[in-house]
């Protein structure tokens, strides 16, 4: 499968990314890009958007990148900065870029964005299993 029929069939399994409303801007063999726009449902009691909401987006990315190589990958450590605040209607860009890649193991950092603002940094680091995403 090419990593954008991968994506595409793990967006149609992802309720919780279509909630989101994540549009899958670009996708290649070890990253991708995504973004989305946030809505007044994901704002906390600061009238910001609750952390969970760029978490949600980067591990998405962090998601599509690591199993866009053809093998079925989970994550096994993430951690975010929340360098900057979010508002309703703010659109967001996530790009994931691959760091490294072994036999086991894939190291991964995503940036999130406001156009050109970086707005939270997020590292992971995914188990790549020996399943094969097949058609």
């Amino acid at each position: 499968m090419t990593p954008q029929e991968i994506v595409a069939r793990m967006m149609d399994r992802d309720a919780f990314s279509r909630w989101l409303g994540i549009r899958v801007d670009a996708v290649e063999e070890g990253s991708c890009t995504l973004s989305m726009t946030v809505r007044a449902d994901m704002l906390n009691g600061f009238d910001i958007a609750h952390g969970a909401i760029t978490y949600a987006i980067a591990d998405s990315a962090l998601a599509f990148a690591s199993n866009s190589r053809g093998r079925r990958a989970v994550s096994i450590e993430t951690a975010i900065n929340h360098l900057e605040p979010l508002h309703e209607g703010d659109r967001i860009t996530a790009v994931a870029r691959e760091d490294a890649v072994r036999d086991k193991l894939g190291c991964y950092s995503i940036d999130v964005r406001l156009g050109e603002r970086l707005v939270a940094r997020f590292k992971g680091t995914v188990y790549r299993t020996a399943q094969a995403w097949e058609a």
